[in-house]
């Protein structure tokens, strides 16, 4: 067959690239008015990437491709969570992405829609482009001659690959908190840096738990029809996700012990200040009774005519004072 020269990068807004691809090669790069009539060529597909699209070039592409109103609208709506649906003989793909932006975990969406001789990939919010995908799968021919299938494969793959890059920044970031929790009271500000870590993990888990269910769908073909070759790569990309689930599980344990720890060393802190004020209030109290005793001015005090009053008086307090101290001191008061 015989290859069409690439055409100059695409300039409409919107979109990252499109290209229609034959017996494993990229043979063209083609605008989005002509992608439709490319896709009805036997043994050709269209794959067309897109950024945040406006509503009109999405109404383009339905057009092109006869997609359902239903799932157009969702993908001009960046807030589904993951989920795959079946549209006649197009499937509607979302997952969520994930990113570390300001130390925080971010999340975006893609949808795809897959086709008789199309995919489309629309990618909303923090999200990686999806080019290396593209490279990737060009230098391999064989594979990339599955067609649709391969290419929902290779996205999906690359989108839990990414999970890993934040789960590894989390985790040393946990570890991290763990260790100077061993050697001093934490913080204010990294308690509430273990509780939005927490509480993006927790979001997180709701972006990956529900794809590993589209997997499963896609790994067994009971509900959508996958070429069988295609199917054994679905399940390695359900086992990547069982074990982000698990890390996420995992990770998120761990903060749960060291924020309980925090603050159990923090209240241990506070008991042993308490006990050290209440020890010194103990023995200070000696000294303050025996003078409000001999303060009164009372005039017929047995005491006060005496000529080592004062003395005895003072050696008692020190007495009774080094005792207590003593005692508390023994019992770890002070």
């Amino acid at each position: 067959m015989a290859r069409v020269s690439p055409a100059p990068a695409l300039q409409t807004p919107g979109v990252v690239a499109a290209s229609v691809y034959a017996d494993g090669h990229r043979i063209a790069d083609v605008q989005v008015e002509e992608a439709g009539e490319w896709a009805r060529r036997p043994g050709h597909f269209v794959w067309i990437g897109l950024y945040e699209p406006s509503s009109e070039l999405l109404q383009q592409v339905q057009a092109q491709f006869n997609l359902h109103p239903l799932a157009i609208e969702d993908a001009r709506n960046a807030h589904q969570r993951p989920k795959l649906e079946h549209y006649g003989d197009c499937l509607f793909v979302v997952t969520r992405t994930a990113q570390l932006v300001n130390d925080r975990i971010a999340l975006g969406e893609t949808h795809l829609f897959v086709g008789r001789g199309f995919v489309v990939t629309i990618r909303h919010g923090a999200s990686v482009s999806y080019t290396p995908v593209r490279q990737q799968t060009e230098s391999c021919p064989q594979l990339l001659a599955h067609g649709e299938d391969y290419i929902l494969y290779a996205v999906l793959d690359f989108v839990v690959d990414n999970y890993a890059p934040v789960m590894e920044t989390i985790m040393a970031e946990a570890e991290s908190l763990e260790d100077r929790i061993l050697r001093r009271e934490l913080l204010p500000a990294e308690i509430e840096r273990l509780y939005l870590l927490r509480r993006d993990l927790l979001r997180l888990r709701t972006a990956v738990v529900p794809l590993v269910e589209v997997c499963r769908k896609l790994e067994h073909g009971d509900l959508v029809a996958v070429d069988e070759e295609m199917q054994p790569l679905f399940r390695d990309v359900s086992d990547h996700l069982r074990r982000v689930e698990d890390e996420i599980d995992a990770l998120r344990e761990v903060l749960a012990f060291a924020f309980e720890a925090s603050l159990m060393l923090g209240q241990a802190q506070q008991t042993v200040i308490t006990r050290r004020l209440a020890a010194w209030a103990a023995i200070l109290a000696v000294p303050t009774a025996i003078a409000g005793i001999y303060g009164m001015n009372f005039e017929f005090m047995p005491e006060l005519k005496w000529r080592y009053g004062y003395f005895a008086v003072l050696t008692g307090i020190f007495a009774i004072c080094a005792v207590l101290y003593w005692r508390f001191r023994k019992n770890g008061w002070l």
